[in-house]
């Protein structure tokens, strides 16, 4: 599939547009597109085969020229054209999170700095902090952006991971020689960011399975072949580890290798106290070493006495304990999410109509969901203003009775620098849901952030906190914040936190998720979604908070309509 490499070159037409300060209109329109084709399911090939590129939200008929172009010749002349006119490198000095298109064509011109590397030598020799509109602290702040980006180069965001997993386990999946196959690792675990990628396999033919694997077209280079295990790097730089084990000892595997390391430690304790030993492949008797279990992983917890054990919670945190007195959570699941509680619109930065979000949430089985198109102060994403959302409120519900799904009118509405919200109280009243979150001055001091949060908890018509600490994965740190005092402040007031589960955020995180629950404060997991394809983004989501140890009694979104409706009205 190309579509993130093509969704990756939009994003880079749209940053070279911002450097010539081009319309931006046009910047915005190659974002969409770019946001479309990186939430799109489905092969890009497959639709321009079909010829439905203008049915993708985002892509209209210059786009869809654009696409067609990448999928034959793997570029485009646009693309190309934008390069050749732009100083080399000023792209790449853009991810860095501190340097936005007027910094890097700045840094470029008085200091001829064309690379991180000699981004990084600049700010620490000073010479950054003399030039104009910077000083010591964006130096300082530029160093740290350089050092993110260098960590997130070690573990990606498992919205960039899953996917390459998925595909190539389709791929192994196809060979009638594979019997049974699956991911493990912290992937498996489903963890916030990866390392690498683990796959089991069972074969018949394990040759076979390793030429397929190691000549996949993502595969850019081998670094061992074997008859049961093979490596390579992938086009996105991660590595990915198939194995090929005996059908006895699949399960046994599976659990040794999804660990953690800390909770298997945990497992072959339990084993030794009944002279037992576990190991990849199985569990043996120590007197005799006769293999005892080892097919599934449920059979190799049931010789030490567990139940089988969700992969999300397996770190050794007290889950061991718990299922030996057979008091292990009912951990949320997927199936049990009715409605989506923010998502975003044509109205403000969204790609897609209310309409056709309403009816992919239809699709996948919500009783509900709530429109959140940004405030009228962010200009620079559509913000809505309170003529425009009055009018939203009547369309809202014209969708409802077309589409057949309840379409909530709701907002996530900014919270100024100085704690105050972006709509007056009187529109607020007006709304179903109201999400709030901080979209500016996210260098503040830590009080300051605290106080400017919990001031707007304290409104009585503010019902869901969202992404509560403002991380971007890979590109931006969290906001300084006292998440002890956030979260007391949330459970004082009622107001729900979010986990939102967009892959580029998982915010909260699974740590402070669970703090929230275990303070029983309520929680909400949405998608964010700019587009109906990512309204999918649930999923990442709910593993963050299976990961949490969150029972669908801990979700509000997992409650009926009219239950949710009771907690908004007590609220």
């Amino acid at each position: 599939m190309k579509n993130r490499e093509i969704a990756a070159m939009f994003n880079d037409i749209a940053d070279m547009l911002e450097i010539k300060d081009e319309s931006p209109f046009r910047i915005t329109a190659y974002r969409r597109a770019a946001r479309s084709l990186e939430g799109l399911t489905e092969d890009i090939a497959a639709v321009a085969e079909r010829d439905e590129l203008e049915e993708i939200p985002g892509v209209g008929k210059g786009i869809g020229e654009k696409i067609h172009e990448f999928l034959k010749t793997g570029t485009s002349a646009y693309y190309e054209e934008l390069r050749k006119q732009l100083p080399a490198g000023i792209t790449t000095l853009m991810t860095v999170p501190e340097v936005g298109p007027k910094t890097a064509m700045l840094l470029h011109e008085k200091l001829g700095i064309s690379s991180i590397e000699d981004l990084e030598r600049a700010s620490k020799d000073g010479l950054v902090r003399k030039l104009p509109r910077m000083g010591a602290k964006t130096e300082e702040n530029i160093l740290k952006g350089i050092a993110l980006i260098r960590r997130s180069k070690e573990r990606l965001p498992i919205g960039a991971v899953l996917p390459l997993a998925r595909e190539i386990v389709a791929a192994l999946s196809n060979l009638k020689e594979v019997k049974q196959i699956s991911v493990a690792g912290s992937l498996r675990r489903m963890k916030e960011t990866i390392g690498d990628i683990d796959i089991l396999v069972t074969s018949s033919k394990p040759e076979k399975v390793m030429e397929v694997f190691t000549t996949l077209p993502r595969v850019r280079q081998v670094l061992a072949r074997g008859t049961t295990r093979s490596s390579v790097i992938l086009d996105t730089g991660i590595q990915a580890d198939v194995r090929v084990v005996e059908p006895d000892a699949f399960g046994a595997a599976l659990q040794y290798f999804t660990g953690s390391k800390d909770h298997n430690v945990r497992v072959r304790e339990k084993a030794v106290k009944r002279d037992l030993k576990i190991n990849e492949y199985g569990v043996f008797r120590v007197k005799n070493d006769r293999r005892i279990a080892g097919k599934t992983e449920e059979e190799v917890y049931a010789t030490v006495g567990l139940p089988w054990i969700p992969p999300e919670i397996r770190e050794a945190q007290g889950e061991v304990e718990l299922a030996e007195r057979g008091k292990l959570p009912k951990l949320v699941d997927l199936k049990d999410i009715r409605g989506d509680l923010q998502m975003h619109t044509r109205w403000s930065d969204g790609s897609d109509t209310i309409e056709a979000m309403a009816k992919a949430a239809k699709e996948l089985g919500y009783e509900y969901i709530a429109i959140t198109d940004h405030s009228q102060s962010l200009k620079f994403v559509g913000g809505v203003t309170i003529e425009e959302l009055r009018e939203h409120i009547k369309m809202a519900r014209r969708a409802s009775d077309k589409v057949g799904i309840t379409v909530l009118m709701g907002t996530e509405c900014d919270i100024l620098p100085d704690g105050r919200l972006d709509y007056p109280d009187d529109v607020l009243r007006e709304l179903d849901v109201v999400v709030v979150s901080v979209h500016s001055r996210f260098r503040m001091s830590e009080e300051e952030m605290t106080a400017r949060i919990i001031k707007v908890l304290e409104n009585p018509h503010v019902h869901i906190l969202g992404h509560p600490t403002g991380r971007l994965l890979g590109s931006r740190e969290a906001y300084a914040v006292n998440i002890d005092r956030l979260i007391d402040a949330a459970r004082r007031t009622k107001t729900a936190l979010e986990i939102n589960a967009s892959p580029q955020r998982l915010d909260l995180s699974d740590m402070h998720a669970r703090m929230a629950r275990e303070r029983g404060v309520p929680l909400v997991i949405s998608t964010d979604a700019h587009t109906r394809y990512q309204l999918r983004y649930m999923e990442y989501g709910v593993a963050i908070a299976r990961r949490a140890w969150l029972e669908p009694k801990h979700v509000l979104n997992a409650l009926p309509l009219n239950k949710f409706m009771e907690w908004v009205r007590e609220r």
